[in-house]
């Protein structure tokens, strides 16, 4: 008898997994959408009871797949500048969830000590720089705004393509070593917690203004998922909570773990993102 009732919690409790399903999440790999998808993760298993599929690609791809219905949810459409062109190509097949972070920005990035304060001085110093400017992935919206930036400012710089992780890497090797060095950078971002560094000033405005982060959606996503597309019409952090959050994953080898650790200590904030049964 007893085994009979094991074997039957065991038979519900994967009906129910099963039933309610798995959620796709696109992401790139960039600090704030790593942290904001692990942390989506934990929640919709731990919490809801899905599963979870996280795939990493290029924005270019990520709202491709999302166009076509391959992905369900992107947590790190920057709007209404940055990916713009990326809405404006898939947006008839998209679905705005609506914004997840309040304040975010673009720019280029130095540390604190590089005496300069705007884009229109680096051509002055350009040597300082070895005449270049760390990127990040090719097809980032940042990337064509400072090949425009590049243009606007007769910049005498070649922007060199990484990634969000070798940029960060970079711009770490270069302040332990006192050196100068201008990257891609953007806030949210962990950068800001654990470097003294500082946005070079763009008084053509090139990098646009002020913008907020948007969870970006398949077209039907909230008609197939009603419950799980509230959960992220719900998901809202500040400043202080992401930064806490990237922080942790950020000195971690186990991202999924470090947003399950942090999921735990702020369940306050947590609860108040699931929908009500």
């Amino acid at each position: 008898m007893k085994k009979l009732l094991v074997l039957l919690s065991v038979l519900v409790l994967s009906i129910a997994i099963f039933a309610a399903g798995t959620v796709k999440i696109a992401y790139v790999n960039w600090a704030e959408g790593i942290a904001m998808t692990n942390l989506a993760k934990v929640i919709l298993e731990d919490e809801m009871g899905y599963e979870v599929e996280d795939t990493m690609a290029d924005p270019g791809l990520v709202y491709a797949s999302l166009a076509q219905g391959d992905q369900d949810v992107f947590m790190d459409g920057w709007l209404p500048i940055t990916h713009e062109s990326y809405m404006n190509q898939f947006g008839d097949e998209l679905t705005d969830l609506g914004y997840n972070f309040k304040g975010a920005r673009i720019g280029l990035v130095v540390p604190t000590y590089v005496n300069i304060d705007s884009i229109t001085e680096l051509n002055s110093v350009k040597e300082k720089f070895d005449s270049q400017i760390v990127g990040i992935d090719s097809g980032a919206g940042i990337m064509a705004a400072t090949e425009r930036a590049i243009d606007a400012y007769d910049l005498e710089l070649e922007l060199r393509e990484s990634s969000g992780p070798v940029m960060t890497a970079t711009l770490a090797d270069a302040i332990d070593n006192d050196e100068w060095v201008v990257v891609t950078g953007w806030s949210p971002h962990w950068m800001f917690a654990r470097f003294d560094v500082k946005f070079l000033e763009d008084p053509e405005g090139v990098y646009g203004a002020v913008e907020n982060i948007h969870s970006i959606a398949r077209r039907n996503f909230i008609i197939d998922m009603p419950e799980v597309a509230q959960f992220f019409t719900h998901f809202f952090m500040t400043e202080s909570e992401l930064g806490s959050l990237m922080g942790v994953i950020a000195d971690s080898n186990n991202p999924e773990e470090a947003a399950r650790q942090w999921k735990e200590e702020h369940m306050d904030i947590v609860e108040k993102w699931i929908p009500n049964k």
